[in-house]
């Protein structure tokens, strides 16, 4: 099992190493006070005024990992947009880790977000891209550095999408941030929702937002996708609104809509799924590779979040309307059974499959 495990691991990096052409780095962006790392995916047709999306990657993931796991460039080089990758070096984190919930670096002007902020700004100019079509999502950290980046930027992203990530400002110090993954001690709705009115100066129309969870996720805790909810629609006005609710298979899909119709918020909920960007590696439409991190639960974070931006045609429609927010099969959702089965079997089987000895 060990041998297993160790081949499977190279076979990861090596993957990730050849994939990583794709991704060029990005240098003398500005005074990057955050020490962060530029990678950049510019596809060869590119149009002017083409659409941006910053991707912001999990603890002990690098860009190139996140990138071949999700397949955002895939997307990217298929609908025409180009990508812009923020990496965590050690130095700064040694989890890798984007540092959310430190004040010098969650806020506007300071630390890693200013970095990326000046990332974003080198990007549109250099590739004349459209600067009201500007997008950033993340996984775990990630996401919530995107949550950093919605609050503290609003000005320059039209949307954000967090994947098993936590709202803006609901801690404040390491200690503070391992209580709020517990799902512990987090700030009040109002409280969350006044430390993002006062993260930047803006009278603008705010970014949408889309937030994905998995119901067994036990290192983020799922209430943080229902504090990040609350804490924006308490920004769009749309405190106490109830969504409309859609089932997407065992999945579902809770949307907020502005006094223009205008779909704002939505929240996905995937049924019996861990801490780990979900993900369809099958089909006609598949997307990324399964792996740490990176779950095959038959549903595209990646395709479906560029849906909500405008960013890709939609798959084809599998969503069922429903009146509430379904229940997952069987009782709660702690009963349902992962589906981000990565033991001993799924181990043996990746490993054959990759030596060719199983289909």
């Amino acid at each position: 099992m060990a041998r297993i495990t160790k081949a499977r691991r190279a076979l990861e990096a090596s993957s990730a190493a050849n994939h990583n052409h794709r991704l060029k780095e990005l240098d003398e962006f500005g005074s990057n006070p955050g020490d962060l790392i530029a990678r950049t995916f510019v596809p060869d047709t590119i149009k002017p005024n083409a659409p941006l999306v910053v991707v912001l990657h999990g603890c002990t993931q690098n860009a190139a990992l996140y990138d071949t796991g999700s397949g955002w460039s895939e997307l990217a080089g298929r609908e025409g947009f180009a990508l812009l990758y923020a990496e965590q070096q050690r130095s700064n984190n040694a989890n890798l880790c984007f540092n959310w919930y430190q004040p010098g670096d969650a806020a506007r002007g300071k630390g890693e977000a200013h970095s990326i902020s000046q990332m974003v700004a080198h990007m549109t100019a250099q590739h004349k891209l459209d600067p009201s079509r500007v997008f950033v999502t993340g996984l775990s950290a990630g996401g919530a550095m995107a949550s950093v980046m919605l609050a503290t930027y609003p000005d320059l992203f039209a949307g954000g999408a967090a994947i098993a990530g936590l709202p803006f400002a609901s801690a404040r110090s390491l200690p503070e941030a391992l209580e709020r993954m517990r799902g512990r001690g987090a700030p009040s709705c109002s409280s969350l929702a006044s430390r993002a009115r006062s993260a930047a100066s803006h009278s603008g129309p705010m970014p949408s937002l889309s937030v994905w969870h998995g119901t067994q996720d036990s290192i983020v805790d799922p209430s943080n996708a229902g504090a990040m909810i609350d804490q924006w629609r308490d920004l769009y006005g749309l405190e106490g609104a109830a969504g409309s609710v859609e089932q997407i298979g065992r999945h579902s899909r809770e949307i907020w809509r502005d006094g223009a119709g205008r779909a704002v918020i939505e929240r996905y909920d995937i049924m019996g799924m861990g801490h780990g960007t979900p993900l369809e590696t099958g089909g006609q439409r598949s997307l990324g590779v399964a792996g740490p991190h990176m779950l095959d639960v038959g549903i595209s974070s990646t395709q479906r979040i560029a849906e909500f931006w405008g960013l890709s045609e939609p798959v084809e429609a599998t969503a069922t309307p429903t009146a509430s927010r379904p229940q997952a099969p069987g009782g709660p959702a702690s009963q349902a059974r992962p589906a981000n089965d990565h033991g001993p079997g799924k181990i043996i089987e990746d490993a054959l499959r990759a030596a060719g000895l199983m289909r």
